[in-house]
């Protein structure tokens, strides 16, 4: 993985190249838009925010809850559900011009300093609504975002997620007035189709690159794993296009070529392991990148925006622990049947520091649960709220069993 240092980003990894690769232009000025319009409900592969090193685990962020108005929805060829004409295919400066002043750039602060990680932003809302990934801002102890149109950087806290989808809303702190993004159909996209990927490749900053490419196979699964913090995730019906999805294009949009929201960018499999378990509609080259239809992020939104939790939406803050676990947790505990997540270091004055944890001990128990792997302790913390007391148990590297009691604290601080 690359480092940042104090001027930025280097060594940015890069993804094999789409067939026209990517383009970058000095960023437009704002255009006024009209409010968002929605989309209907209808691997191991590795993310791509930019990281400096494994994020904490339990930090999943709380915010204030904002709504979202429900427009009309577009088609994938640029025309209503009434079969009139709305758009016209545009050029790929067109295209920039239209989408980039309803992008953001997300920097997320880990471990309250001691790392970052960079990804993208969708607009949803002139009052800042934020649509992304939840592996850009999971893990953050505090969010700054930099707003593309009028090129302003606001804090931000996180509205709600959904994990096992990795959709996240974050809130612009005091944003008013922004450009919004026109959300397309994504159960209109077929294989073959002309697609472009836009976000902050390389977690550089500023103008967005684009990567020009098509639509390769639709109704991908895949299994998701995030080097990072070595945890897994299923992603189900995903987009797969060999357009140059590169780390730091995470949660910004895969859109067709009248400039509407077809997808969010979510993973490419040359800088994630990943294997499939299934797909539709076309095959897969084994190199591409893999983006959740615009409809099911956009409907996960919708039900964070209704402020009710379920099974698979949290809403409001979520519990820290303070811990940053090994990678190979989750490997080594599905090869060999190991049980516990293997702290590989622990943020000063956290709830797990005050509780006696340490590097090289693993966590085999929170608040009751067994815990596996650090897949299982994200899970398990995510149960509970900040201000809670509950039971650690862990062994440290010479085998002794430990138990110690953690206050849960919250983040991030904004």
């Amino acid at each position: 993985m690359s480092t940042i240092d104090s001027q930025g980003w280097t060594g940015a990894e890069t993804s094999p190249s789409a067939p026209t690769g990517r383009t970058g232009q000095p960023a437009p000025p704002p255009v006024p838009q009209a409010p968002p319009v929605w989309g209907t409900a209808g691997p191991p592969a590795r993310r791509h925010p930019r990281r400096h090193r494994a994020a904490a685990a339990g930090v999943l962020l709380a915010a204030v809850l904002a709504g979202f108005g429900i427009g009309q929805v577009l088609q994938g060829n640029g025309t209503t559900a009434t079969g009139s004409t709305t758009a016209a295919t545009l050029s790929l400066a067109q295209l920039e011009a239209k989408v980039d002043p309803a992008l953001v750039d997300v920097v997320s602060t880990l471990d309250y300093g001691e790392g970052e990680a960079a990804g993208t932003g969708i607009v949803l809302t002139s009052s800042g609504e934020v649509l992304t990934n939840n592996h850009v801002v999971d893990g953050a102890t505090s969010i700054k975002v930099t707003d593309i149109g009028n090129g302003r950087t606001y804090t931000a806290t996180v509205v709600g997620y959904d994990v096992n989808s990795d959709v996240a809303v974050i809130k612009l702190k005091g944003a008013s007035g922004l450009g919004t993004a026109t959300l397309g159909n994504s159960n209109a996209v077929s294989v073959g189709q002309s697609v472009v990927a836009i976000g902050n490749a390389g977690g550089t900053g500023g103008t967005p690159s684009a990567a020009t490419g098509t639509v390769t196979a639709l109704g991908q699964d895949i299994t998701a794993s995030d080097e990072s913090t070595g945890s897994e995730e299923q992603l189900t019906d995903m987009i797969e296009t060999n357009a140059d999805v590169q780390p730091g294009d995470s949660g910004g949009p895969l859109v067709n070529m009248f400039g509407q929201v077809v997808g969010m960018d979510t993973a490419g499999s040359s800088t994630f392991q990943f294997q499939f378990g299934g797909s539709q509609n076309g095959g897969t080259s084994g190199n591409d990148g893999f983006a959740i239809p615009i409809n099911e992020a956009a409907s996960i939104a919708r039900e964070i925006e209704s402020g009710t939790s379920s099974s698979s939406v949290h809403i409001g803050a979520t519990a820290f622990l303070g811990v940053e676990i090994a990678s190979t947790s989750d490997y080594y505990g599905s090869a060999y049947g190991a049980s516990g997540a293997t702290v590989e270091g622990v943020v000063s004055g956290s709830p797990a520091a005050h509780a006696g944890l340490g590097a090289g001990d693993t966590i085999t128990s929170v608040g009751g649960h067994a815990i596996s792997s650090s897949t299982s302790l994200r899970d398990v913390l995510d149960e509970f709220h900040p201000g809670q007391k509950v039971s650690v148990t862990w062994e440290d590297s010479s085998g002794g069993s430990h138990t110690g009691t953690a206050v849960l604290a919250s983040g991030p601080t904004g």
